[in-house]
């Protein structure tokens, strides 16, 4: 996709904040010169490498008394961290680790590394044991913490040249991140809800109260005026970025000028509200003014969404949480819902009409000229395109009767093949259980209809951000 059009400001994504702690046990220190600098020196390493994986380290130090702890604790509670990492150095008494989490209230990950794979037995005097002797107190600090209920989970393996520790690592950090994001997002509430979803019904509140994301309510009248602001040259500009972005098919000039005017004033609009998603539907009458805005917006939102701003329709706020979830991964994030099986050749069509994630597109998409736009009012121009062949992630973010957010995971592999060409995304969607199986087991989980699609197998990490998120999460086949 041509880089044009991204020119403009908008709300940069935060990374995510972890506190990162090391432990070891003050009355050693003495007795073994050296041994503290030793393990100073390995948790500088821990430091390092996690910050090459993109999050923002916050360090206590090392901690090796109780006082220490409940300082170390003030400190992490006034830090505004989205996770914890303890770093075992060598051994230590739950007591000099529990005050350390208690107070931030947040997950723990500890890292249970060993600066070396196996130990020379014959050799080694009880120095250097306690310098590789990590996994002594993992036990009992898990213990303290399953006792105090602090969620935690425990990496093992070496401290360098584990791919299987420092992936799952890596995955814990990008799961930081888009717990961040979400914390710090403002979510555009542009019009309603399609009328009768009662699926897609939310509870602003809730979802501020359980993602920290802040929800804008914003009025047909606030594009309306952004779009009255734009300029010609905003619209001539904004024409040729869809020209080479776009294989336009059967796209008069009146409609993509149209477009092009609506594309501006979004953008001045996310600028205006500093938003960092969108969710948005308005049916309009009678061809008036917020018909043709509401008609007009799908060139304009499928660019802020690949701008990382996601944009959904039909007002399923659910799902742009979805998008803005697999955009804060790298996986795009597309707005999708199912269209139908295929039961010759073993695949669910998925796609939607309206904005999609152009990053994700397998080819040049096309912006095709609309007369009618099925179950909306009003026409334009649409967005065509299946998304790249590969693996692939569908993840939903629906609510159950508890009313508590619930995140849900498939994972299966996007396929070449023929798709209809009626100004709607659609992707073909290989599963592990065959179309019919994975519909059923999908909807036992009780989701929403729409989902986001994204590139990528992403499982592993979206379990973690329910996790930061203390979110109820299903992974299906």
């Amino acid at each position: 996709m041509s880089s044009a059009g991204l020119s403009a400001s908008f709300p940069s994504a935060p990374s995510g904040r972890v506190g990162l702690f090391g432990i070891g046990l003050a009355a050693y220190w003495e007795q073994f010169p050296g041994l503290k600098e030793r393990l100073e020196g390995y948790q500088s390493l821990v430091e390092t490498q996690m910050r090459a994986l993109g999050v923002d380290v916050v360090s206590a130090g090392l901690v090796d008394t109780a006082p220490a702890a409940a300082a170390a604790g003030q400190f992490f509670a006034a830090a505004g961290l989205d996770l914890i990492v303890c770093y075992i150095g060598t051994y230590a008494t739950s007591s000099q680790v529990l005050p350390v989490v208690q107070r931030a209230k947040l997950p723990v990950l500890v890292l249970n590394l060993q600066p070396t794979a196996s130990l020379d037995y014959e050799h080694i005097d009880t120095g250097e044991w306690l310098a590789n002797c990590s996994t002594c107190c993992v036990p009992e600090i898990s213990n303290a913490f399953a006792r105090a209920r602090v969620q935690f989970r425990v990496v093992s393996g070496t401290l360098q040249d584990d791919a299987n520790a420092w992936r799952e690592i890596g995955e814990w950090c990008r799961a930081a991140t888009v717990a961040n994001v979400l914390r710090s997002s403002r979510i555009g509430f542009l019009g309603h809800t399609y009328p009768g979803m009662l699926d897609m019904y939310s509870d602003f509140t809730m979802v501020s109260a359980q993602t920290g994301a802040h929800i804008e309510v914003l009025e047909m009248c606030d594009l309306d005026h952004c779009v009255e602001a734009v300029t010609e040259d905003e619209v001539e500009l904004k024409s040729d970025i869809a020209r080479q972005i776009f294989h336009l098919e059967n796209v008069s000039d009146e409609a993509l000028n149209w477009a092009a005017r609506v594309s501006a004033g979004l953008d001045r609009l996310v600028e205006q509200f500093q938003l960092n998603g969108l969710t948005y539907y308005y049916r309009g009458l009678a061809g008036n003014r917020y018909e043709q805005l509401g008609a007009g917006v799908i060139l304009g939102n499928s660019l802020l969404t690949a701008r990382g701003i996601p944009a959904s329709g039909e007002g399923d706020l659910k799902t742009c949480l979805a998008m803005k979830i697999m955009d804060s991964l790298g996986a795009g994030g597309s707005f999708t819902e199912f269209y139908a099986m295929d039961l010759k050749e073993q695949f669910v069509l998925m796609g939607h009409d309206g904005p999609a994630h152009l990053a994700i597109s397998s080819r040049k998409p096309v912006l095709r000229g609309l007369g009618l736009y099925h179950g909306k009012r009003g026409n334009g121009v649409s967005v065509e395109f299946n998304v790249k062949t590969g693996p692939i992630t569908l993840l939903g973010v629906t609510q159950t009767a508890e009313g508590s957010l619930k995140l849900m995971t498939a994972e299966g592999e996007s396929i070449p093949g023929a798709i209809m060409k009626i100004g709607n995304t659609n992707s073909r969607l290989r599963f592990p259980l065959g179309p019919a199986e994975f519909v059923n087991q999908w909807c036992e989980q009780g989701p929403t209809h729409h989902c986001a699609l994204g590139i990528g197998h992403n499982h592993a990490a979206i379990a973690k951000v329910a996790q930061l998120l203390g979110l109820p999460a299903v992974h299906v086949c």
